[in-house]
């Protein structure tokens, strides 16, 4: 069943820029993960230092081995460095897509 994790982190303005190559990464190395099939960051454009996280998951065993590799592992150790806080994501288990 495909898994779909949206929602956001806070991190203070004036860190995004230089937190900016860590997102990056992780982003890049996410990707390629196998059983990735999305996986984003953005900005919110009204409200700075408001990243939305959106990925999405072929199952939960994907989603599992995810959290266990190596980069995310890098990744949750930067966090209090950069200020990352008030995280809130959701994941939501998809039982049918369709094209919109």
């Amino acid at each position: 069943m495909t898994l779909v994790l949206a929602g956001t982190v806070r991190i203070p303005p004036e860190q995004v820029a230089t937190f900016r190559p860590y997102m990056t990464a992780m982003v890049g190395l996410s990707r390629q993960e196998d059983g990735c099939e999305e996986y984003s960051y953005a900005e919110d454009i009204l409200e700075p230092g408001l990243i939305r996280v959106f990925e999405v998951w072929r199952d939960h065993a994907a989603l599992a081995a995810h959290f266990t590799s190596s980069h995310m592992v890098e990744w949750r150790s930067t966090w209090t460095n950069f200020g990352v806080s008030d995280r809130r994501i959701i994941a939501y288990e998809v039982a049918s897509q369709e094209p919109m």
